[in-house]
């Protein structure tokens, strides 16, 4: 992420961490360079646009430990690092609601005009509730209504990055001084039910025209709007069964959307700590435990329940029972016969469950062949403690380990597109019949917008996130309809 820290908190103030220098272009240079030296598929940059300001009603914790802020814009250092290397991909997140899509269109292919078909975009809709609050609205848009506009959102874009222009528009034709046909390039006229677009997309088609689509979620309305839309998606469980029933839930909903089970690769979060021998990676080990930071998880996760206020032995069930404040965000996180001590253990733990291993480099190429092979997942997303060691040492011992088992590249294809690199050399863009793929026939541009339908579910068929959103979810004010706005309004949705 574009900041200080990201979600290992606490691993700024090492003394030769470089996270402090995330306002440098050096910085995120020198980061691309380590990274395709390892020939690792891509660097992917999260992003938030507000502040984690629920723990103790304020953003001073956050503040403090640089949680997340300051931070800057993941976009914008993109051409940096894409001019110090050939092959790198790069993936970053931008919200689909509180900003309107036509200006997000020409970002995004602007970016992948730049990085010669290398970008990703990672969507996501928003939770916090300072985001809301910093757009305009009262509070957050209630989580399926977010997913009801990503997916016009989503369908703007399609029309103006597959639909509006024609493969062959640009001729830059020289003698007649015609750069391009406007006979092949089109208004989209785009008018649903919160947007109202008419283009023509401003840019010319770039190698992917729809970016590589990214997307994390465990809700059902995401994994509705990921089955008809995205590529690839960050995924987790707390074991193998969970991680695998999840991976063959989506398959299904794949194939309900006209799609094939392969169209999506799975990745999750991996936390990796290596060294040549044990005792490097003890010492590591050791060294980034002793700097988590608990406070910062506590602001991270927006807990409305100071647990540092307690004394370690006071029992979670006596908090619950007491009902002080926050008392129903402990379940099902943390049981009720725990201490208030195991909760910050657990909080200033650096061992994140399945997906982390520390230990020398067979050890740790065990361990992701065991989660590739039993649970089914594609790839890590390789999880920053220390920058730039996190990253070296999994290039430096790692990768000469997993290339002795042929699980790694030796090389890059020289020139490949991030989709073509994880679909394979005849994947430059969507396929044929991917939803967004539809808008490259122009008499399809005028068929009305037609919504993923998510059906109100009962409280026990929500996902945990969905069960504490739901709680805490002040609703905002209606949406109001393009044709009812004033002209110079932007959407808010």
């Amino acid at each position: 992420m574009n900041c200080v820290s990201h979600i290992i908190h606490g691993q700024w103030v090492l003394p030769d961490n470089h996270r402090h220098r995330f306002n440098e272009l050096s910085y995120w240079t020198e980061l691309a360079q380590i990274l395709e030296h390892g020939a690792f598929d891509g660097v992917f940059l999260a992003d938030v646009i507000g502040a984690y300001d629920g723990f103790r009603d304020s953003a001073d914790a956050s503040l403090r430990e640089a949680v997340q802020i300051p931070s800057n814009d993941p976009l914008l250092v993109i051409p940096a690092m894409a001019a110090v290397t050939r092959n790198l991909g790069f993936g970053a997140t931008f919200s689909t609601t509180y900003e309107p899509p036509f200006a997000f269109a020409r970002r995004a292919s602007t970016l992948d005009h730049l990085t010669n078909g290398r970008f990703a975009w990672n969507i996501v809709t928003s939770y916090l509730p300072n985001a809301a609050r910093n757009f305009g609205l009262e509070g957050e848009v209630p989580h399926d209504d977010r997913y009801t506009i990503a997916d016009e959102y989503i369908d703007v874009l399609y029309k103006l990055w597959e639909g509006s222009w024609d493969d062959d528009a640009v001729i830059q034709d020289r003698d007649r001084r015609i750069y391009t046909d406007p006979a092949k390039v089109r208004y989209i006229n785009h008018a649903g039910p919160r947007f109202k677009v008419a283009g023509p997309h401003l840019c010319q088609p770039s190698r992917q025209r729809t970016p590589v689509l990214y997307q994390a979620t465990g809700s059902h309305a995401g994994k509705e709007f990921a089955a008809r839309h995205a590529e690839a998606v960050f995924t987790g469980g707390i074991n193998a069964d969970a991680v695998r029933a999840n991976i063959a839930d989506m398959r299904a909903r794949l194939v309900r959307h006209g799609r094939k089970p392969t169209d999506i690769k799975f990745i999750t979060g991996a936390g990796i700590i290596t060294g040549r021998t044990d005792e490097q990676v003890a010492a590591k080990l050791a060294l980034y435990q002793k700097n988590m930071s608990v406070e910062g998880r506590l602001a991270h996760s927006m807990s409305r329940i100071d647990y540092t206020r307690y004394p370690r032995t006071e029992r979670l069930a006596d908090i619950i029972a007491r009902k002080d404040p926050g008392h129903d965000q402990i379940a099902p996180r943390f049981k009720p016969e725990q201490t208030v001590g195991d909760v910050l253990d657990q909080l200033g733990g650096i061992n994140y469950g399945r997906y982390f291993v520390a230990g020398t480099p067979k050890v740790v190429a065990d361990a992701i062949e065991k989660w590739l092979d039993e649970d089914g997942i594609d790839g890590i997303n390789l999880v920053q403690y220390h920058s730039y060691d996190t990253a070296r040492d999994f290039v430096e011992y790692v990768v000469p380990e997993l290339r002795a088992r042929g699980r790694y590249r030796e090389a890059y294809n020289d020139g490949e597109t991030l989709r073509q690199r994880l679909f394979g050399p005849g994947r430059a863009r969507l396929p044929d019949y991917h939803y967004g793929a539809r808008y490259r026939d122009p008499a399809r541009l005028r068929e009305p917008f037609t919504p993923i339908l998510f059906p109100d579910r009962p409280a026990s068929e929500l996902s945990m996130h969905e069960q504490r959103e739901r709680a805490a979810v002040k609703p905002a004010a209606p949406l109001t309809p393009p044709s009812a706005r004033p002209a110079h309004s932007l959407a808010t949705t």
